[in-house]
């Protein structure tokens, strides 16, 4: 069975695009820990990071540097963190999370946003990308 990410990507659920190539995709998560909060993805179901290809896991990172700038772009934040806790979706899937300090990382914060909030998080990070 297809996980939530793949029926993301082939277009069976609704998501806040952010990027899309041949092998990544990344949109907004759905609760934002922090406005902009972005997960990036591989296409290909993996379940662990552990078991993405080395030339895939470098491609989703170099693609993390690059929205990670327009994020700090977008926000203003001087951080963007990086989680990987793999426990809600077994699709690997990295987090990026505007950051001001630690605690600005903490899932506990997560809050679902309005369509409106979610278009304008979305149309700033893109014209920084």
């Amino acid at each position: 069975m297809a996980s939530v990410f793949t029926r993301i990507i082939q277009g069976e659920l609704p998501c806040y695009k952010i990027h899309e190539d041949e092998e990544t995709f990344s949109f907004l998560a759905l609760d934002q820990v922090n406005p902009g909060h972005t997960l990036v993805i591989p296409k290909e179901e993996h379940n662990s990071w552990m078991d993405v290809p080395e030339d895939l896991y470098a491609k989703i990172h170099l693609q993390s540097q690059r929205i990670g700038r327009a994020l700090m772009k977008a926000t203003g934040c001087p951080r963007v963190g990086q989680i990987v806790a793999g426990f809600e979706v077994p699709h690997y899937h990295l987090h990026l999370i505007p950051a001001w300090s630690i605690p600005d990382l903490d899932f506990k914060r997560a809050r679902r946003l309005n369509d409106g909030e979610m278009k304008k998080i979305q149309e700033n990070i893109l014209k920084h990308l």
